[in-house]
């Protein structure tokens, strides 16, 4: 039996029972909704004829920008430091750009502090000094550059040279090569068609140059620890042997090639027209008062680098090959002295082969271990110093590598000319590589280079991480850049042969 539930009273009817009321609240106006511009539609479309329904949702917009153009976006990655001119050597490690090479290019840009295209490397050994310089020989090439190096003391280069299908030239005790640093070179083609005042401007050319290697030659010959004198005297002697040699001193129409032992025998056999264009009093006396100077000239006859640079020269050079290289290695055993004299003679027979270059003719001139010649005394520091300063005249890109930046200090005594103009070479390079180097060159590298902290903690500890990194600096900009080497390029710059085939 179902129990019926009593009705009771709401709240409402209660209260009214009690003479009292709810509050009314009135409902608030119905809004109408404002009416749609375009009708809401599923993001596929309908599933009804013509209406643009699709199987599956569209593909997602991508956009390509680099950071210049939305630095919004991406606010803590550097922009390329570089232009991407030139031969690409790596990676800028701060901006993941690519690094390129190309000193001329920055000379002429005038958006670059960059006034000559000369380069110092600086690394420890095995740090990737030879590995970066073959990289850009071998990059450069594809430009139309070629490359000379004048003097490959350990051999390094020769692989490189078969790689481009030349053979390298050695010169050494018992070789057949010869070469003459008295080499007359380009300047003497077409001689009979300049003029006047153009063969007496060359003829000049000529003479400075030979002085300036004599000189070196000379004065890097020691008596105990003091240079053989190379003075007024010994210059004018010189100077004027070599004109009655050429026979500039005649008035000949054209000069005659001349070598050292040429020089030497007429010093040491003078004749009366010498000795009174000397004002000696005789003979005697000027044989008593050039000793020293037809002595140190004799050891290039008869000496250790006896038949080397003392007769014509018999090596026939492709100068439009893309590489020429000049070895020495052979001279290693006859000592250091040797072999920075050896330097001298081939980088002023060099400068006589690019004296008269044609525009354009653009090369990189490769100097590998240059403290074996500026260590023969401050002339020989003076002709290295030359050949930098002429880098914008002749078209050269010179390459100068060194171990530490201190090496051109320790060319001479603390405080000595040749100590001093060899720091300031590094002032006739705008570009400098600085490789890994151990913590105790960090302070050479503040005092010399004026480098911050950043940068010598980058040089002494980011770079020496893994070999091939550097911290170039460009003019006054500096970058971190990791060189990156293709396979082939790896073969070539293998240097520890020797250390692997030990084990």
């Amino acid at each position: 039996m179902k129990t019926r539930k009593a009705k009771g009273r709401s709240g409402a009817q209660l209260l009214q029972d009690f003479g009292a009321d709810f509050p009314k609240i009135e409902s608030p106006a119905k809004q109408e909704r404002a009416k749609r511009l375009f009708a809401e539609r599923p993001a596929r479309g309908r599933m009804v004829p013509q209406a643009g329904w699709a199987p599956s949702w569209p593909p997602v917009a991508q956009y390509r920008m680099t950071s210049d153009q939305a630095p919004v976006l991406w606010p803590f990655v550097a922009a390329p430091g570089m232009k991407p001119h030139g031969a690409q050597m790596g990676m800028d490690w701060d901006s993941r750009a690519a690094f390129y090479f190309d000193p001329v290019g920055w000379v002429l840009d005038e958006t670059m502090p960059v006034n000559n295209p000369n380069v110092w490397i600086f690394g420890s050994p095995g740090r990737g000094k030879s590995a970066l310089v073959k990289a850009i020989i071998i990059r450069m090439a594809y430009f139309g550059v070629r490359s000379l190096i004048v003097g490959d003391v350990k051999d390094e280069y020769e692989a490189l040279c078969r790689f481009f299908g030349v053979e390298p030239i050695a010169i050494g005790q018992g070789l057949a090569n010869r070469i003459n640093p008295l080499e007359l070179g380009p300047l003497m083609v077409g001689w009979e068609s300049l003029p006047t005042q153009e063969q007496v401007a060359r003829c000049n050319t000529v003479f400075a140059r030979w002085l300036t290697l004599l000189r070196g030659m000379v004065g890097s010959q020691k008596i105990g620890r003091s240079p053989v004198p190379f003075g007024p005297v010994e210059e004018h002697a010189v100077d004027y042997t070599l004109k009655q040699l050429t026979g500039v001193a005649d008035g000949a129409s054209m000069m005659r090639p001349t070598t050292i032992t040429q020089l030497w025998r007429a010093l040491d056999e003078p004749s009366p027209e010498l000795i009174g264009q000397l004002r000696y009093s005789g003979k005697q006396q000027f044989i008593d008062e050039t000793r020293l100077l037809r002595d140190a000239l004799g050891s290039m006859v008869t000496g250790a680098l006896g038949g080397l640079f003392d007769q014509e020269t018999t090596i026939k050079l492709d100068w439009n090959a893309p590489i020429v290289s000049l070895s020495l290695s052979r001279l290693e055993g006859l000592g250091e002295e040797a072999t920075g004299m050896a330097l001298l003679c081939l980088n002023s027979w060099a400068r006589a082969m690019r004296e008269a270059s044609a525009t354009g003719d653009l090369r990189i001139v490769v100097r590998d271990e240059c403290w074996k010649q500026m260590r023969l005394g401050v002339d020989a520091v003076k002709s290295f110093d030359a050949d930098l300063r002429l880098s914008r005249r002749d078209g050269d890109i010179q390459i100068a590598i060194g171990h530490k930046p201190s090496d051109l200090v320790s060319v001479g005594d603390a405080g000595s000319q040749e100590a001093a103009i060899a720091k300031d070479l590094l002032h006739l390079a705008d570009t400098k590589v600085l490789l890994g180097q151990d913590a105790q060159v960090a302070d050479e590298l503040e005092q010399m280079l004026g480098l911050g902290e950043i940068a010598r903690n980058t040089v002494t500890g980011w770079a020496r991480q893994e070999r091939g990194r550097a911290l170039w600096i460009v003019g006054e900009r500096m970058f971190r850049v990791q060189t990156i080497l293709h396979w082939l390029e790896l073969n070539l710059a293998w240097t520890q042969g020797a250390l692997a085939g030990a084990l």
